[in-house]
């Protein structure tokens, strides 16, 4: 690893010689070149005199400051820039030690390894990665790197030291307009995510990598060889309307091992109470007109139907397992043979009262005849 920047460690009257190494590596993230559509030739960028317009080696360009707001451009020379008083040109001076917790990670900027820089280094360089260590403190400080001065956080990590260059305070914008204001949360929602939160368990590093990255090296890959490009999955897009409880539920489920699926669809979940609501009224609504109807119409019987209704409606509320639906289908052929019942009861009755009045009609005829034969008798 090639050391970036040289120099040293104010402690005190401490002085802890350090070499410093870049910590982060950007050039594995995906980066494209300009080129000529026409004829795929990449575009060079030059840099050009813009009063004469010719090509300025690099050798001949320098410094200028431009204040905001003004076109007059002042030449600024390394020469005075040496002059100006920076005693954190070359050194890290530690201003106060703080906790960790008390640093906005909205000012954490470039990240840097330092190492010790020579033997007589190594002592004091251990001693201060100890203390922050055992301390739990992090070191602020201010340093001079590649021409502006920065604010630096130091902190002990994996038997190293690393700087962070941080933000000025006045850097760092105001979040006035940006969060929304009274929002009413309820108790059960607060709880739901708490819990999601506890069932998402910890990040493991080695899972993480750059999806678009090898999206990009796959269709690179397909282009090369001149196969086809296979088109991306679609999302979901458009606004939708989210029940939060409901999405909250499945993604705890999907946390605890629903599935891929489950975790999917519990990102949004659209709302449907008032629709089925709606239908449900419409259903009732149309059940009651056709019962309306059935008793206006003469002759219609009503009594099988609504026997044919009723295990219809315990089928549907009843579980989708064998044993429901074989429940269902004993009440209804319960039901059935109840109707059946009746309706050969009020047959055998009916023929019961038609047998009755003939029954009487002929006693009524016999008794007729016999006051007549007396009377003949008696004449």
């Amino acid at each position: 690893m090639r050391s970036i920047w040289n120099g040293s460690i104010s402690f005190g009257l401490v002085t802890i010689p350090v070499k410093t190494y870049s910590a982060t590596d950007r050039t594995s993230s995906v980066s494209f070149v300009r080129i000529h559509e026409k004829d795929g030739a990449q575009i060079q960028y030059r840099k050009i005199c813009e009063l004469d317009g010719e090509e300025v080696p690099n050798e001949e360009v320098g410094k200028g400051y431009q204040a905001p707001g003004d076109d007059t451009v002042v030449p600024i020379t390394d020469d005075d820039l040496s002059r100006l008083p920076m005693p954190t040109a070359k050194t890290l001076s530690i201003l106060s030690f703080a906790d960790p917790d008390e640093i906005d990670p909205l000012q954490m900027d470039k990240a840097y390894y330092l190492g010790p820089n020579g033997a007589a280094a190594t002592k004091p360089y251990a001693l201060l990665r100890e203390a922050l260590e055992d301390h739990r403190k992090v070191a602020i400080g201010k340093v001079a790197m590649r021409g502006r001065e920065s604010l630096a956080m130091l902190r002990a990590h994996d038997g190293a030291l690393v700087m962070h260059t941080l933000l000025w305070p006045d850097q760092i914008r105001p979040v006035t307009g940006v969060a929304p204001d009274d929002v009413e949360l309820r108790e059960n929602e607060l709880t739901l995510a708490e819990t999601l939160m506890d069932s998402l368990g910890e990040l493991d590093p080695a899972e993480l990598h750059d999806d678009y990255r090898e999206a990009v090296e796959e269709l690179v890959a397909a282009k090369l060889e001149g196969e086809p490009v296979a088109p991306a999955a679609s999302g979901t897009s458009g606004a939708q309307v989210i029940d939060l409880t409901a999405a909250l539920e499945k993604s705890v489920r999907a946390a605890r091992g629903g599935g891929e699926e489950e975790a999917e669809s519990a990102s949004v979940t659209p709302i449907r109470g008032r629709k089925t609501a709606k239908k449900g009224e419409a259903e009732r609504g149309a059940a009651k007109k056709s019962g309306t109807a059935a008793k206006k119409a003469p002759g219609k019987k009503t009594a099988p139907a609504a026997a044919k209704k009723a295990p219809a409606k315990k089928t549907a509320a009843a579980p989708k397992t064998a044993g429901g639906r074989a429940k269902g289908t004993a009440t209804a052929k319960k039901t059935a043979a109840a109707g059946t019942s009746r309706k050969s009861t009020a047959t055998k009755t009916t023929s019961k009262s038609a047998a009755n009045k003939t029954a009487a009609k002929k006693t009524v005829a016999k008794k007729t005849a016999a006051k007549k034969t007396s009377k003949r008798s008696s004449a």
